[in-house]
């Protein structure tokens, strides 16, 4: 079964001085489809009382939720897939817990990581990172334009195909370039969540995007 995914992928992150119901609220009304919760500080508890907020406002907005990492919460609220940063998890093991209906989306940061995820049935695949990021850090190299532009290539020349997202220290001068290359969409959080207006970073980069 094909299933949706964004062109813009959007997490939400801990900070000190807006909420993740607040983030969600904020990209919903800027038009956001694709909200990715992105929680590394709370209880189980603490994340579903969050969550189920979230799920009701993007539900009004018609909007996806996707929760990162924790797989074992998705049908415990109204939640439409996980994405899983752990590059070497066990994506088969995690897809026959969430069912097949859920989207599964997971971290890459090489080719063969990609290979090995579209082998064990993910939906659409994070690789980078693109340049430094502080929202997950990593001693990976940067990939630049260049390292998408070499990827897709890879894929194609080995008859390989998946939506891939661009992720990793992304910011609005970046988006062109990066849609230039083929790859099927960005994943933003920080050069959003950290500026002096995030509601109208999010327009600007939607606006370039699509």
């Amino acid at each position: 079964m094909k299933k949706f995914i964004s062109k813009f992928h959007y997490l939400t992150q801990d900070l000190p001085n807006r909420s993740h119901i607040q983030q969600t609220q904020f990209a919903c009304e800027a038009g956001a489809n694709w909200i990715q919760y992105r929680c590394l500080s709370k209880s189980d508890e603490e994340m579903l009382e969050e969550l189920h907020q979230i799920a009701s406002i993007c539900d009004d907005w018609g909007t996806t939720l996707i929760v990162t990492n924790h797989y074992h919460l998705v049908h415990l609220a109204d939640i439409q897939g996980v994405h899983i940063e752990d590059m070497d998890a066990d994506l088969t093991q995690i897809r026959t817990q969430i069912g097949d209906d859920k989207t599964l989306g997971a971290s890459a940061n090489n080719f063969q990581q990609i290979v090995n995820h579209i082998k064990n049935g993910a939906d659409y695949i994070g690789c980078g990172p693109f340049g430094h990021t502080d929202t997950k850090p990593n001693n990976s190299p940067h990939w630049g334009i260049k390292g998408y532009l070499e990827i897709i290539k890879q894929l194609d020349e080995n008859n390989l195909a998946i939506p891939l997202i661009a992720a990793g220290g992304i910011k609005l001068e970046n988006i062109s370039d990066l849609i230039n290359t083929g790859i099927h969409g960005v994943a933003v959080s920080a050069a959003i969540n950290k500026s002096d207006d995030p509601k109208n970073a999010y327009a600007e980069m939607h606006r370039l995007i699509f």
